[in-house]
């Protein structure tokens, strides 16, 4: 079967510092129209950061779209002739003092694929160490920040009170890949 559609007009109606949002006019696979509204969003990079103890580290702030306060792994978009790779410490650097000794990409994925293009990086960052300089935080964001252990983080998901859903995908893939932050014996 053909999903695909195709755009007939585009029209930008709102840009804005961190979105776009777009309106389309479509044509459907069986013919009919539709209209698409699109938020444009810069690709993103969010990070699992667990310690040596055995913690994830998370951010803690208000967020206007939830009303209300939320816990959730650092993140942030990548800045224009930016890496994800680079992003994401620099994500780590600002929000939370620390680097990592090793930091991968785990999963790459849409946030939420039914309005946005926004397109998320997900990584695992261990070894953690303070940062030798720290670069500034965003002057709009007031943060703190909180370690959970694996047990509390899943109490906490399937209680709601983590309902970020990077934050969320980043408790199970610690729970399926529970040697993240162990330091191998020598």
């Amino acid at each position: 079967m053909d999903f695909e559609e195709h755009v007939q007009s585009s029209e930008m109606v709102f840009n804005g510092g961190l979105v776009q949002v777009e309106r389309q006019q479509v044509t459907l696979p069986d013919h009919s129209t539709a209209t698409r509204e699109i938020v444009h969003h810069q690709p993103a990079v969010a990070v699992l950061m667990v310690t040596a103890a055995q913690k994830m580290c998370l951010v803690q702030q208000w967020r206007s779209a939830a009303k209300g306060v939320t816990l959730e792994i650092p993140a942030g978009k990548v800045e224009p002739g930016e890496t994800a790779t680079a992003a994401a410490k620099r994500e780590l650097n600002e929000e939370t003092r620390l680097a990592a000794a090793r930091l991968e990409p785990v999963a790459s994925f849409y946030t939420s694929p039914g309005f946005t293009d926004e397109f998320m990086t997900l990584y695992v960052a261990t070894g953690l160490h303070a940062v030798n300089q720290a670069l500034p935080q965003d002057a709009d964001e007031f943060l703190h920040l909180v370690e959970l252990d694996l047990s509390t983080a899943l109490a906490q998901v399937k209680s709601g009170k983590l309902a970020d859903a990077k934050t969320v995908m980043a408790v199970w893939y610690w729970q399926s890949h529970p040697e993240l932050g162990v330091t191998p014996h020598g």
